[in-house]
C-alpha cells in the first residue's frame, strides 16, 4: 500500500536522526514494497513516502522535501526523465535518482542533462541502489556500471557557453568535482562551511552552463579545464 505522507519537514530534517529521507516513486506494488523494505532495513535510510505517478510525486516532494527521490523511469502519466526538472523545482535541494529496466549511455546522458544525479538499473542488486542513494544524498552521482563513461562521452560533445572566467576558488572547486567529490567533502577539503561549498559548486555550474555536476565535469574536460 502507498505510504501516507507525513508532516512537511524543513531542509535540516532531510537527514533527521541520521537517516537519509527518500520519496519512492514507483507504480508497481510488489516492486515498491521490495525496495521500501530493503531501504528501511538499513540504519541510515528511510522511505518517508511513496507516489504512484508523476502528478502525485510533485505534490509529495513539495510536502515531504526528501533528501532523495528514487524515481521509476516509466510511470502511468509520464516519463521519469521529463519529471526530473519539475521535481527539483517542487522541492529545491532534493536530488533525483532514476531507476530503469533498460538503461543505456544515451539515457544516462539525458538524465544528467535533465539535472538528475544518477541512473540505476533495476536488474542490479539492492545494495547498489542503497549505495546510490547515499552517494546522491552526499552530492555525488550514481550510475550503474557502464553508464557513467557513456554519459560523460556524450555530454562532452554538448555545446555550452562557459560565460565568465572561473575564480581560483571556483577552479579549485571544479577540480574536486572532477575527482567525483560532493559538496560536503569539497567543503572539508576547502575548509569552508557546507553552504559555502554549495555556493561555489552552484557558481561553477552557472559559469559552465551546466545543469548538473556531471555535466559541469564533462564540459570542463571538453574545454581543457580538467585533465
Amino acid at each position: 500500500m502507498p505510504s501516507t505522507p507525513q508532516a512537511a519537514p524543513d531542509a535540516a530534517s532531510r537527514t533527521a536522526c541520521g537517516r537519509i529521507t527518500i520519496l519512492l516513486v514507483e507504480d508497481h506494488d510488489m516492486v515498491a514494497e521490495a525496495i521500501r523494505i530493503a531501504l528501511d532495513r538499513t540504519d541510515d535510510l528511510t522511505v518517508v513516502g511513496r507516489s504512484l505517478c508523476v502528478k502525485d510525486a510533485l505534490a509529495d516532494a513539495a510536502l515531504l522535501r526528501p533528501a532523495v527521490v528514487v524515481l521509476d523511469r516509466r510511470l502511468p502519466d509520464g516519463d521519469g526523465i521529463s519529471a526530473i526538472a519539475p521535481l527539483k523545482a517542487a522541492a529545491p535541494g532534493t536530488r533525483v535518482l532514476l531507476l530503469t529496466g533498460d538503461g543505456t549511455p544515451a539515457m544516462a546522458a539525458h538524465v544528467a542533462e535533465a539535472g538528475g544525479s544518477g541512473l540505476i538499473l533495476k536488474a542490479g542488486n539492492l545494495a547498489e541502489l542503497k549505495d546510490g542513494v547515499r552517494h546522491v544524498a552526499a552530492g555525488d552521482v550514481a550510475f550503474s556500471e557502464g553508464l557513467l563513461a557513456g554519459a560523460l562521452d556524450r555530454l562532452i560533445g554538448a555545446t555550452a557557453d562557459l560565460g565568465t572566467t572561473l575564480t581560483p576558488r571556483e577552479r579549485e572547486t571544479l577540480g574536486l568535482l572532477g575527482d567525483g567529490l560532493g559538496a560536503a567533502e569539497i567543503g572539508r577539503r576547502l575548509g569552508v562551511a557546507l553552504n559555502t561549498a554549495r555556493n561555489h559548486v552552484q557558481r561553477v555550474l552557472e559559469k559552465l552552463g551546466a545543469r548538473s555536476q556531471l555535466e559541469a565535469v564533462a564540459v570542463a574536460r571538453r574545454e581543457g579545464l580538467l585533465p
